[in-house]
Protein backbone atom coordinates (compact mmCIF):
# COMPACT_ATOMS: atom_id res chain seq x y z
CA UNK A 1 0.00 0.00 0.00
CA UNK A 2 1.68 3.15 -1.12
CA UNK A 3 0.76 6.53 -1.31
CA UNK A 4 -2.18 7.35 -3.58
CA UNK A 5 -5.88 7.00 -3.98
CA UNK A 6 -8.71 4.49 -2.44
CA UNK A 7 -7.40 0.89 -1.34
CA UNK A 8 -8.61 -2.10 -3.56
CA UNK A 9 -9.77 -5.18 -2.71
CA UNK A 10 -5.88 -6.71 -3.65
CA UNK A 11 -5.00 -3.81 -1.01
CA UNK A 12 -7.03 -5.16 1.91
CA UNK A 13 -6.31 -8.72 1.33
CA UNK A 14 -3.72 -11.20 3.21
CA UNK A 15 -2.32 -11.72 6.53
CA UNK A 16 -4.10 -10.11 9.24
CA UNK A 17 -1.30 -8.38 11.10
CA UNK A 18 0.33 -7.38 7.40
CA UNK A 19 -2.92 -5.29 6.78
CA UNK A 20 -3.22 -4.15 10.01
CA UNK A 21 0.19 -2.27 9.99
CA UNK A 22 -0.48 -1.21 6.42
CA UNK A 23 -3.77 0.03 7.74
CA UNK A 24 -2.37 2.44 10.37
CA UNK A 25 -2.61 5.95 9.01
CA UNK A 26 -5.19 5.14 6.44
CA UNK A 27 -8.38 7.90 6.05
CA UNK A 28 -11.85 5.81 7.12
CA UNK A 29 -14.13 8.10 4.85
CA UNK A 30 -17.67 7.78 6.20
CA UNK A 31 -20.98 9.19 7.11
CA UNK A 32 -19.49 12.69 6.25
CA UNK A 33 -16.59 12.32 8.63
CA UNK A 34 -12.95 11.49 7.62
CA UNK A 35 -10.73 9.77 10.25
CA UNK A 36 -6.60 8.66 10.33
CA UNK A 37 -6.86 5.14 11.54
CA UNK A 38 -4.40 5.44 14.54
CA UNK A 39 -4.80 1.99 16.58
CA UNK A 40 -6.06 -1.20 14.59
CA UNK A 41 -5.80 -4.74 16.03
CA UNK A 42 -5.29 -8.02 13.91
CA UNK A 43 -7.41 -11.14 13.99
CA UNK A 44 -6.47 -14.66 12.77
CA UNK A 45 -10.33 -16.53 12.39
CA UNK A 46 -10.22 -19.57 13.28
CA UNK A 47 -6.54 -20.03 14.91
CA UNK A 48 -7.29 -16.75 17.73
CA UNK A 49 -8.65 -17.42 20.33
CA UNK A 50 -10.15 -13.74 20.10
CA UNK A 51 -11.33 -13.62 17.04
CA UNK A 52 -15.35 -13.79 17.12
CA UNK A 53 -14.52 -16.79 14.17
CA UNK A 54 -12.79 -19.02 16.30
CA UNK A 55 -15.21 -21.45 17.02
CA UNK A 56 -16.31 -21.67 13.03
CA UNK A 57 -18.70 -20.02 11.22
CA UNK A 58 -22.00 -18.54 12.71
CA UNK A 59 -24.30 -15.69 10.84
CA UNK A 60 -23.11 -13.55 12.79
CA UNK A 61 -19.53 -13.98 11.45
CA UNK A 62 -20.48 -14.86 8.32
CA UNK A 63 -18.71 -12.01 6.94
CA UNK A 64 -15.52 -12.55 8.44
CA UNK A 65 -15.33 -15.08 6.16
CA UNK A 66 -14.00 -13.27 3.33
CA UNK A 67 -13.90 -12.46 0.75
CA UNK A 68 -11.63 -9.13 1.52
CA UNK A 69 -12.67 -5.48 1.31
CA UNK A 70 -15.52 -5.69 3.50
CA UNK A 71 -17.01 -4.50 7.23
CA UNK A 72 -18.09 -6.95 9.95
CA UNK A 73 -20.20 -5.12 12.41
CA UNK A 74 -20.67 -6.13 15.42
CA UNK A 75 -22.78 -4.80 18.92
CA UNK A 76 -19.62 -5.26 21.80
CA UNK A 77 -21.53 -6.04 25.52
CA UNK A 78 -24.80 -5.02 24.13
CA UNK A 79 -23.50 -1.34 23.57
CA UNK A 80 -21.34 -0.46 21.13
CA UNK A 81 -20.85 -0.82 17.86
CA UNK A 82 -17.42 -2.21 16.57
CA UNK A 83 -16.26 -2.70 12.76
CA UNK A 84 -13.30 -4.58 11.35
CA UNK A 85 -11.76 -4.91 7.54
CA UNK A 86 -12.36 -8.54 6.44
CA UNK A 87 -9.12 -9.55 4.83
CA UNK A 88 -9.45 -13.15 4.47
CA UNK A 89 -10.24 -14.69 1.12
CA UNK A 90 -13.65 -16.40 1.01
CA UNK A 91 -14.19 -19.54 2.98
CA UNK A 92 -10.78 -17.83 4.97
CA UNK A 93 -11.48 -16.07 8.62
CA UNK A 94 -9.83 -12.63 9.20
CA UNK A 95 -10.05 -9.79 9.68
CA UNK A 96 -8.57 -5.81 11.44
CA UNK A 97 -10.54 -4.06 14.02
CA UNK A 98 -10.37 -0.49 13.68
CA UNK A 99 -9.65 0.55 17.22
CA UNK A 100 -9.36 4.54 17.06
CA UNK A 101 -8.60 7.39 14.71
CA UNK A 102 -8.18 10.95 14.52
CA UNK A 103 -10.72 12.89 13.06
CA UNK A 104 -9.71 15.17 10.27
CA UNK A 105 -12.77 16.32 8.19
CA UNK A 106 -16.26 16.28 9.61
CA UNK A 107 -15.51 17.26 13.47
CA UNK A 108 -19.00 19.30 13.92
CA UNK A 109 -20.79 16.04 12.96
CA UNK A 110 -18.59 14.04 15.36
CA UNK A 111 -19.03 16.31 18.20
CA UNK A 112 -22.97 15.93 17.30
CA UNK A 113 -23.09 12.33 17.31
CA UNK A 114 -20.74 12.22 20.89
CA UNK A 115 -21.83 15.30 22.31
CA UNK A 116 -19.95 14.71 25.47
CA UNK A 117 -16.96 13.96 24.84
CA UNK A 118 -13.13 15.59 24.54
CA UNK A 119 -11.34 16.49 21.64
CA UNK A 120 -9.14 13.77 22.60
CA UNK A 121 -11.59 11.07 22.82
CA UNK A 122 -13.86 11.80 19.67
CA UNK A 123 -12.57 8.85 18.24
CA UNK A 124 -10.64 6.71 20.42
CA UNK A 125 -11.57 3.49 20.75
CA UNK A 126 -13.07 0.98 19.02
CA UNK A 127 -16.91 2.22 19.82
CA UNK A 128 -16.16 6.11 19.73
CA UNK A 129 -15.10 5.47 16.21
CA UNK A 130 -18.31 3.82 14.75
CA UNK A 131 -20.48 6.26 16.38
CA UNK A 132 -17.91 8.93 14.92
CA UNK A 133 -18.47 7.68 11.50
CA UNK A 134 -21.93 6.91 12.03
CA UNK A 135 -21.70 3.05 11.72
CA UNK A 136 -24.22 0.69 12.75
CA UNK A 137 -25.66 -2.95 12.57
CA UNK A 138 -26.60 -1.92 9.27
CA UNK A 139 -23.62 -1.88 7.50
CA UNK A 140 -22.27 -5.37 8.21
CA UNK A 141 -21.03 -6.64 5.18
CA UNK A 142 -20.79 -2.99 3.54
CA UNK A 143 -18.02 -2.82 1.00
CA UNK A 144 -14.98 -0.59 1.44
CA UNK A 145 -13.89 -1.29 -2.23
CA UNK A 146 -15.39 -0.45 -5.37
CA UNK A 147 -17.12 3.35 -7.01
CA UNK A 148 -20.17 2.17 -4.94
CA UNK A 149 -18.98 1.51 -1.58
CA UNK A 150 -20.63 3.38 0.59
CA UNK A 151 -16.92 3.55 2.72
CA UNK A 152 -13.48 3.87 1.46
CA UNK A 153 -10.30 3.68 2.80
CA UNK A 154 -7.58 5.77 1.75
CA UNK A 155 -3.95 5.69 1.80
CA UNK A 156 -2.87 9.31 1.00
CA UNK A 157 0.97 9.18 2.59
CA UNK A 158 3.43 6.19 2.54
CA UNK A 159 3.36 3.89 5.77
CA UNK A 160 3.60 5.09 9.13
CA UNK A 161 7.18 5.08 10.22
CA UNK A 162 8.29 2.00 12.24
CA UNK A 163 9.81 4.14 15.02
CA UNK A 164 6.15 5.31 15.53
CA UNK A 165 4.62 2.13 15.38
CA UNK A 166 3.92 -0.13 19.18
CA UNK A 167 2.51 -3.47 18.92
CA UNK A 168 1.45 -5.60 22.26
Amino acid sequence: MAGGGRLTRADLAGDPPEVARALLGAHLVAGGVTLRLTEVEAYWGEHDPGSHGYRGRTPRTEVMFGPPGHLYVYRSYGIHWCCNVVCGSKGECAAVLLRAGEVLAGADLVRERRPKSTERDLARGPGRLTKAVGITGEDDGAALVGRSAPFALHRPDGPVPDQLVRTG
